[in-house]
């Protein structure tokens, strides 16, 4: 079930201080970064996490200058000190919005309660098809003839949560897993900045499960 806190609020005059959870290259973070340097996104990287210290992304945010911090899941005896410990940090960053860019930790319903209706995802699909890990190669090896990529609001249900916007990305005969993920990557990067505007501005309602977007 969609918390009831998903419903808009009052919008924002100044840029909302968003928070970007990564465990690698940060493709996605770099995509919301360019973003908001163009004047695309009315929004302010508060803090970038990574529960990976080698994460490059790291070095990305680094480089231009953005708040950074390391919380290693490894580090804490249970996922629930893991979370905990993320989320104090996220609230002291006092974030309007969680944005996961290749965040390789399933989040529990416990983090989600901290945060309900304020946590977004990309993920390499066409939802609900193809959830969890390895969404390309599921594609690919299926034989699908479109794939694509999703932004949904992140809820208990793994890559189940209301979908914000999708993009179709067809499957060429030629391609192989690789050249299928590179194609989807291009529509994450277009899809992500779109689709955080458009939960931060507030053009969406909630019908059922469906997030509907006055056009």
């Amino acid at each position: 079930m969609v918390p009831s806190s998903l419903e808009p609020t009052a919008s924002i005059s100044a840029p909302p201080p968003i928070g970007v959870l990564i465990s690698g290259r940060g493709s996605n973070l770099q995509a919301i970064m360019t973003a908001i340097d163009e004047g695309r996104l009315h929004a302010r990287i508060a803090v970038v996490l990574s529960n990976r210290a080698d994460a490059a992304g790291l070095a990305r945010a680094t480089a231009a200058g953005l708040v950074v911090d390391v919380v290693d899941h490894r580090a804490f005896p249970s996922r629930a000190d893991f979370e905990e410990a993320l989320a104090r940090r996220l609230r002291e960053a006092r974030v309007s919005l969680i944005c996961l860019a290749g965040f390789m930790r399933i989040l529990s319903p416990v983090f989600l309660e901290y945060f309900p209706g304020q946590v977004l995802n990309v993920h390499p699909s066409l939802l609900p098809a193809f959830p969890g890990i390895d969404a390309q190669r599921q594609a690919w090896a299926h034989g699908v003839k479109v794939a694509g990529a999703t932004v949904h609001m992140v809820t208990p249900d793994l890559d189940a949560g209301p979908i914000v916007l999708q993009a179709a990305v067809p499957v060429l005969e030629s391609d192989t897993e690789d050249s299928l993920a590179a194609r989807i990557l291009v529509e994450e990067h277009r899809l992500y900045p779109l689709a955080i505007a458009i939960v931060l501005e507030q053009r969406w309602r909630l019908d059922g499960r469906r997030l509907v977007v006055p056009r």
